[in-house]
């Protein structure tokens, strides 16, 4: 069994004033962060030249391939059949990336095979740290 998923995948970064910029950013799943999806973006288009990740529950990128989802730093939405518009909101602005929402799918029925829906589990740092907050409860 895999531990991690790497996948690198095509996207475009979307802005009001020019052509969509093609990007290749890595999605990447890891069986020790089982409800998180990181996206790496390369240092070519972060702002200070070393890159950048967000990270975001697999939950939201389930839901946001068929709706509307997110409320918070990272929002997903449907555009069309095809495609996939995932905004990444931060305190110095917002940035759009379009997907081929077939990548985004594949990628997101891969990770199943890392570690199976409904079967995250944190381990016992999980139940260590309930009994430590509940205790005397």
């Amino acid at each position: 069994m895999r531990l991690t998923l790497e996948q690198p995948v095509r996207a475009r970064l979307v802005t009001p004033d020019h052509p969509a910029l093609p990007i290749r950013p890595t999605l990447r799943y890891a069986a020790a962060d089982p409800f998180a999806v990181h996206i790496d973006f390369p240092a070519d288009v972060s702002e200070d030249d070393r890159g950048a990740t967000w990270t975001f529950a697999r939950s939201l990128l389930e839901e946001g391939l068929d709706s509307a989802a997110g409320m918070g730093d990272v929002r997903m939405v449907p555009s069309g059949r095809t495609r996939t518009i995932i905004e990444f909101h931060a305190p110095h602005g917002m940035v759009t990336i379009r997907f081929a929402t077939a990548a985004l799918r594949r990628f997101l029925q891969r990770s199943y095979s890392v570690v199976e829906r409904g079967q995250e589990d944190l381990g016992p740092e999980l139940d260590h740290g309930l009994l430590s907050l509940l205790d005397g409860v």
